[in-house]
């Protein structure tokens, strides 16, 4: 069994799942497999999304390390990870619709990835455009949630040819999952993608470069 974990230890609210994975060890954790992924997904059931036991506490603790030196994970992100070009918040994007100008996202392999089973790569498309959502959970809105699919079609799906769509799962964390709600973004799952692919899609853009 893992070892208890004390509300003084941890750099961000745990749930419930977190707590059940953190009482495990690695080989007793289950990873999740692609079907069990479309069904949470597809559910909307994104709080049983969980990380390996280990790759959970190296995540507290580089969280814990990243707030104590950077202030927050967003100055981190845009220290480190995010385009030069972005500036600070708040964002000045070119296009006030999320996806639509390619120097207002930009998409980066996950640091920090759900447990899954080999084969499946954990991908985040960041916005700078500012992602329309309700007033209850912060849940996509019913357009918002049409942008991001065309996005994703025509970015991810599209580039992997026929049968491209049974290779790529989207989803994007309601407000009280996010680690990061300064800057909008979505995840992105695709499995048995060639490594060319992969770094086709997080290459740098000339337009995230500062000028």
């Amino acid at each position: 069994m893992g070892d208890s974990i004390t509300e003084e230890e941890t750099p961000f609210p745990l749930t419930d799942v977190d707590r059940w994975v953190l009482s495990q060890t690695d080989d007793e954790f289950r990873c999740h497999t692609w079907d069990e992924l479309r069904e949470l997904i597809q559910a909307n059931h994104l709080s049983a999304l969980k990380r390996k036991p280990s790759d959970l506490r190296r995540y507290m603790k580089w969280t814990a390390d990243a707030k104590a030196r950077y202030g927050s994970i967003t100055d981190y992100l845009l220290a480190h990870r995010l385009p030069k070009a972005w500036g600070q918040p708040p964002f000045t994007p070119a296009s006030r619709t999320p996806f639509a100008d390619p120097s207002d996202y930009c998409v980066l392999i996950n640091d920090w990835p759900y447990g899954f089973v080999p084969g499946i790569t954990h991908i985040v498309a960041w916005s700078r455009t500012p992602i329309p959502t309700d007033d209850t959970v912060g849940d996509l809105t019913p357009e918002s949630r049409r942008l991001v699919d065309d996005f994703v079609r025509r970015y991810f799906v599209d580039r992997l040819g026929p049968g491209g769509e049974e290779k790529v799962m989207w989803f994007k964390n309601w407000m009280a999952l996010q680690s990061v709600r300064t800057v909008d973004h979505v995840h992105v799952l695709v499995r048995d993608v060639e490594p060319e692919v992969l770094q086709d899609w997080v290459r740098e853009l000339e337009c995230h470069k500062a000028r």
